[in-house]
């Protein structure tokens, strides 16, 4: 008795769809969230994952000297400064 049309079945799991909806909200910011932290923490290193080197000013030097950015005299004095 106190059914409606049927209905007394359906009313009784209607609380169970709000609140997997809400968990799986709550589950898919939380990972969001967390990703966007990594993003502006500069990704931290894991264990799979090898910090990239800096490069040295003699290695930026003898990059440019190689591309034709400086002459050899620029590239000799620089060198001489850097010593």
């Amino acid at each position: 008795m106190g059914w409606v049309n049927g209905m007394g079945v359906g009313i009784a799991w209607m609380w169970i769809f709000p609140v997997l909806f809400l968990t799986g909200l709550a589950l898919f910011l939380g990972m969001a969230l967390r990703g966007w932290g990594r993003l502006f923490q500069g990704f931290p290193e894991s264990p799979d994952r090898k910090a990239i080197p800096e490069e040295t000013s003699k290695e930026i030097l003898d990059r440019r000297y190689s591309k034709g950015e400086i002459t050899r005299e620029q590239y000799l004095q620089m060198r001489k400064d850097m010593e």
